[in-house]
């Protein structure tokens, strides 16, 4: 007997909820109850009065287990609306990180260099080593962190996936 695998997709999620205390292990709960897998998280307050925050979540999984996942996020009491920006349309999406590279002399240059083709800041510098602060796709940070892997990488700190639809309208 074969058993049909269906093709993994990723998406991005957003959910807005009210700012409570254990929603986020609510959440995760959600995920960890059914063996879904979280690839990214990131949490914001995002009202005046500190009563609403958004959820972003980027996982993956076949579209019967995605469609499984909306539904039973939207079931929770304190969610408000949860939005896969992945089926919506067009959408930005964005991620910062912060990368320490330690070097001296031709490494240091070509961190530099490397640096400036990615459009990267440096935030921190010593005699010895540099902080670059990086913000664009996912792609674009695993793409600057493995050229920096070979120049000597001490440490990367990312935020993970941020996203919004595209146009004057809100998700």
């Amino acid at each position: 007997m074969k058993i049909k695998e269906e093709a993994s997709e990723r998406h991005v999620l957003t959910i807005t909820v009210d700012n409570e205390a254990g929603i986020l292990a609510k959440i995760a709960g959600l995920f960890t109850a059914r063996g879904y897998n979280i690839d990214s998280l990131t949490v914001a307050d995002i009202t005046e009065n500190h009563s609403v925050s958004r959820i972003t979540i980027v996982t993956h999984g076949p579209p019967a287990q995605i469609d499984q996942i909306h539904a039973q996020l939207e079931r929770l009491v304190p969610v408000h609306k949860v939005v896969d920006l992945t089926e919506i349309g067009p959408y930005v999406e964005r991620e910062l990180a912060l990368i320490k590279v330690a070097g001296t002399g031709d490494i240091r240059v070509e961190a530099l260099r490397v640096a400036e083709v990615f459009r990267a800041k440096v935030v921190d510098t010593s005699t010895r080593s540099f902080v670059f602060e990086l913000t664009g796709t996912p792609d674009k940070i695993d793409s600057f962190v493995a050229i920096m892997r070979e120049l000597g990488i001490v440490e990367v700190g990312r935020t993970g996936v941020v996203g919004m639809i595209r146009g004057p309208e809100a998700a």
